[in-house]
């Protein structure tokens, strides 16, 4: 196939038993949810002793956002090791998650993650939501709906059960059966692609509710290959303990987002203040190492507003 453009949605720490042990693997062939199949374990949260109020930035953030001193944080907690829920099964934890509660500290607030959907988030942003952090890629469609501020980047990386037992070939993907989390890049790419180069012999595209679901069922058989973030397929690999392979090159980095609703254009700014504030105090790459993924980090924060 022309190969697949654009993105959405690392890592190699043991924490999290996002799959099974092998002991298990072979009664996965029926599994369908990850709920299923999935384990809990998980860190706690980064020390981040750094991150401490910043008058000049807390006097940025609009008095509708401050009154209540909390800040509102809508993110899809099953997309280890970006925002998933901890070990104790109430706990948001993540990559993303750290860098949240780092900018809602230097804003002198006291952070209130909320678990959403993935395609719920956006929609709710100015009215239930105050902060999107939910390893949103940056693109024309989302910036038509909201503002980001730029903070990390990430590519689009393919997986398949090791071996490539269905002989899946990165470079012609049209008739292989992909999973992939709804509301993400990738699978607006597959869909473009069966419009264009793969029309005559589609992709066979599995979208499911959260991430854990989608690798789950690579896993099971159900599926030839997965397609999602760089860092999303690489700590699914390394937690499932040799069931499933990188396939291919990373490509197409692209940088992520966290949402704020247009009607917020101060807060925006207060937004892109404070993760500026974060790389440049090492915060943001402290954070980056605890999770194993230095290669996401950029060195200037940025608000898009178109």
């Amino acid at each position: 196939m022309p190969r697949v453009r654009t993105v959405d949605e690392m890592f190699r720490q043991n924490w999290r038993k996002l799959l099974v042990l092998p002991a298990v693997l072979g009664l996965l062939t029926g599994c369908t949810y990850a709920s299923e199949m999935i384990g809990t374990e998980g860190p706690g949260n980064f020390a981040l002793p750094a991150a401490r109020e910043v008058p000049e930035i807390a006097s940025m953030v609009p008095d509708a956002i401050s009154a209540d001193g909390r800040l509102t944080i809508a993110s899809e907690l099953t997309y280890a090791p970006m925002e998933f829920v901890g070990s104790d099964g109430r706990t948001a934890v993540g990559f993303d998650i750290d860098v949240a509660n780092a900018i809602a500290a230097v804003m002198g607030l006291t952070p209130e993650v909320m678990s959403s959907s993935f395609d719920a988030i956006i929609p709710a942003l100015g009215t239930r939501y105050e902060l999107g952090v939910s390893a949103f890629t940056i693109t024309p469609a989302r910036l038509d709906a909201v503002n980001m501020v730029g903070y990390l980047t990430a590519g689009s990386q393919l997986a398949v059960r090791t071996g490539n037992p269905d002989s899946v070939n990165p470079g012609d993907l049209c008739g292989v059966a992909i999973a992939v989390q709804i509301g993400t890049v990738q699978q607006q790419e597959l869909e473009n692609l069966n419009q264009s180069g793969c029309s005559a012999n589609p992709v066979q595209i599995f979208p499911y509710e959260s991430q854990a679901d989608a690798t789950a069922n690579l896993v099971g058989g159900r599926v030839s290959a997965m397609y999602a973030d760089s860092p999303i397929t690489g700590y699914a690999v390394s937690q499932t303990e040799g069931a499933l392979a990188e396939l291919g090159p990373v490509i197409d980095a692209a940088p992520y987002g966290l949402a704020i609703t247009k009607a917020d254009v101060e807060f925006g700014a207060a937004v892109e203040a404070a993760v500026q504030h974060l790389i440049e105090t090492g915060v943001m790459a402290q954070i980056a190492e605890h999770w194993g993924n230095p290669q996401m980090l950029i060195e200037q924060a940025k608000l898009f507003t178109n």
